[in-house]
């Protein structure tokens, strides 16, 4: 009779993971306290002193890093705090694929699907798929300049002056550059396109409400606000608005491979595919390599990896001036950014490298 309670012990010694799994309640729940010389080249450099009139240099706002569902470090500056939701810019376009991925697994659409399908806007534009609208790679004439480029700048115009009030319909005018799903572009055009067509797929009465009753309420997120342009949709590119503590959520969803305590919230391969490379990717496009809408650390097409000092599977969400949520799954690690860089200096790999210094893999028990 002994030998039962031994082998169920063994059984579930098997199957559970070698470290304890938490989840965030309305709080979060702290780990060791940290220290020593590794956290202060970290502050220094992720909260240097800067020259607020000039702009220049890196100015950190919040910086938050996880472990096994557990806050390791958290640290706000300025007018931030846990409480405050920031402008997350084209992080938004990372959180739009998430909320689509709880569409894919409740049977909504097919990543191969036509994108007028849903938004018959698209009609001129009949062989883009969702999928291209995903990798940015619908073949659309895009430029993606900023405040740097203003004249020529094609998401200027989307945002500010003659397409903001209906964003998506001002992408869709925009002429063919290349067959689409063939060319990486990126496109802040795509990413509301794909918040258009997330109308059609679950519906115009549902349509206001879905990121909250689909993918905010269940994580526990109270505080995020989304902005919707005068057409009602979402400005999935820019305006998205999340506590930094509500961002971590987010990425402890995605590095637990969709699941969400008891509950499998997206499908394996969504996550799968958002962290998977574009075919149609050349190296030396921008910062990191494009996947499902989301910021790959691979090496492709003889390039190496852009950030060298973290592991080959860290994936980001990534937004102008300095937003970012690292994923870094083989670390159990999770990491919120967030800034406003307005020089260029600021460096992912440069922060990455140093969090991982002060918070190495520690050792299974």
């Amino acid at each position: 009779m002994a030998k039962a309670p031994i082998l169920l012990a063994l059984l579930v010694c098997l199957y559970l993971p070698a470290w304890a799994e938490e989840w965030p309640a309305e709080q979060w729940s702290w780990g060791p306290a940290v220290s020593g010389p590794g956290l202060k080249a970290l502050e220094d450099y992720a909260f240097e002193p800067r020259d607020e009139e000039s702009r220049q240099g890196i100015r950190t706002d919040a910086l938050l890093v996880i472990r096994d569902g557990q806050l390791l470090y958290e640290r706000y500056a300025g007018t931030t705090g846990p409480q405050t939701p920031h402008l997350i810019w084209s992080a938004s376009k990372s959180l739009l694929a998430v909320v689509l991925g709880v569409a894919f697994g409740e049977g909504r659409f097919q990543l191969q699907d036509p994108a007028a399908q849903y938004y018959p806007a698209l009609q001129r534009h009949p062989r883009i798929t969702l999928a291209d609208l995903l990798h940015w790679a619908s073949g659309l004439d895009w430029q993606e300049d900023y405040e740097y480029a203003p004249l020529n700048s094609s998401v200027v115009a989307m945002l500010y002056t003659r397409g903001h009030r209906d964003m998506a319909a001002f992408a869709a005018q925009q002429a063919t550059a290349a067959r689409a799903g063939q060319v990486f572009r990126y496109s802040s055009g795509d990413s509301n396109l794909l918040a258009a067509s997330l109308r059609g797929i679950v519906g115009p009465e549902r349509y206001a409400d879905y990121p909250w009753h689909a993918l905010f309420e269940p994580l526990g997120i109270t505080h995020a606000v989304w902005e919707r342009d005068a057409a009602g949709t979402f400005v999935a590119s820019s305006y998205l608005y999340l506590t930094a503590r509500d961002l971590a959520r987010i990425g402890l969803l995605m590095q637990r491979d969709g699941r969400w305590r008891d509950r499998q919230l997206l499908p394996k391969a969504w996550v799968e595919f958002c962290r998977t490379p574009f075919a149609g990717y050349r190296a030396n496009q921008d910062v990191a390599v494009a996947g499902g809408h989301w910021w790959l650390n691979r090496a492709v097409d003889g390039a190496p990896r852009p950030w060298p000092d973290a592991p080959a599977d860290t994936y980001a969400a990534l937004g102008h001036w300095g937003q970012a949520l690292y994923i870094l799954p083989a670390e159990r690690l999770v990491i919120v950014r967030y800034g406003d860089d307005r020089d260029g200096s600021y460096r992912h790999n440069e922060l990455l490298k140093r969090v991982l210094a002060v918070f190495p893999e520690p050792s299974p028990p």
